[in-house]
């Protein structure tokens, strides 16, 4: 098979440069006011519903995440100069896309709604703080949109670049377990976003108003171009180009698998008296078959890439 070049444009070197530092540079915001937070409240300088043990511990966590993103921020930037191992890069990527980038549409129709403004009493963070911490976020979820994929298609081209139709069947079965596993919870998220009640505890259903239900839709929205990005990758059935499901696979997958888990584990530790609109027993076993799917689906997507063209007449091609 002919080696296929990873060369880009000019251009696209710069988009990705300046993607890569941007998100570096907004995620820097945050990992300050986080670090603050974590001083202040261990000096006992916070309002009384932040700091304790448990919330400095979570907080810390998100100083740990953020230091990654802006590590992975810089190394987009730079490109293949630094020679990362695919292993590592493929799963910080992995988490951090999937954390960030489906927040977006989200980001814009709350801005839009004005679903973030209720009153949250006289406990709540300094406007500064928050503005910085959004800012943050989105800066970082936009440099990786398009840094992102510049950097993969540069260094693994294959992956973005040919036919869905022309590549060989594979991983059917995987992925179409990928697909019950994700769902399961997709069917409850769309529910409560559109105002049902199932599987909401009487005690804090009041905690799903308009904020939680885009949030909602837009899981729901990502998990179901998840679930179609990667059984057109499995199947190898419709005409489009091959870097389309691969870039909303991997995206999507990721989300699923990084706020399920994150979601599932804040469920079942409960830190600082945190309390889910769902029961609890349902909060960890839908968020843990989500982070399952998203972990299936990567694995189909990652298959794929390593067998890139097939034989369409192959007899073990649908084994998974």
């Amino acid at each position: 098979m002919t080696e296929i070049s990873g060369a880009i444009g000019t251009r696209w070197e710069a988009a990705r440069r300046l993607g890569g530092y941007g998100a570096a540079a907004s995620l820097s915001l945050y990992l300050a006011v986080k670090v603050v937070w974590i001083a202040a409240a261990a000096l006992g300088r916070v309002p009384a519903n932040f700091g304790g043990a448990d919330w400095i511990v979570l907080n810390a966590v998100t100083v740990g995440m953020s230091a990654t993103g802006i590590a992975l921020g810089l190394v987009l930037a730079r490109g293949t100069r630094w020679r990362i191992p695919g292993a590592p890069l493929v799963f910080f990527t992995w988490v951090a896309s999937g954390f960030l980038i489906p927040l977006m549409p989200y980001t814009l129709l709350s801005a839009l709604l004005g679903a973030g403004e209720e009153d949250t009493g006289g406990d709540a963070a300094p406007s500064w703080e928050m503005a910085l911490i959004g800012i943050g976020f989105t800066g970082m979820a936009l440099g990786l949109a398009v840094a992102l994929p510049i950097y993969m298609r540069q260094r693994w081209p294959t992956a973005f670049l040919g036919r869905v139709c022309d590549r060989g069947r594979t991983a059917v079965r995987r992925a179409r377990t990928a697909a019950v596993c994700a769902a399961v919870p997709t069917t409850f998220w769309a529910l409560w976003s559109a105002g049902a009640e199932v599987g909401l505890d009487p005690a804090h259903r009041d905690l799903v108003d308009l904020n939680a239900r885009l949030l909602l839709g837009d899981s729901a929205l990502w998990a179901l171009l998840g679930v179609g990005s990667i059984l057109a990758v499995s199947s190898a059935r419709p005409n489009m180009p091959v870097w389309l499901p691969t870039a909303l696979g991997f995206t999507a997958s990721g989300s699923l698998f990084a706020w399920g888990g994150w979601r599932a584990a804040v469920a079942l530790l409960r830190p600082g008296g945190y309390a889910s609109a769902e029961h609890p027993s349902a909060a960890v076993a839908l968020n843990g078959l989500a982070a399952a799917g998203g972990l299936l689906m990567l694995s189909v997507l990652l298959t794929s890439l390593r067998t890139p063209e097939a034989p369409a007449s192959s007899a073990h091609a649908g084994k998974g």
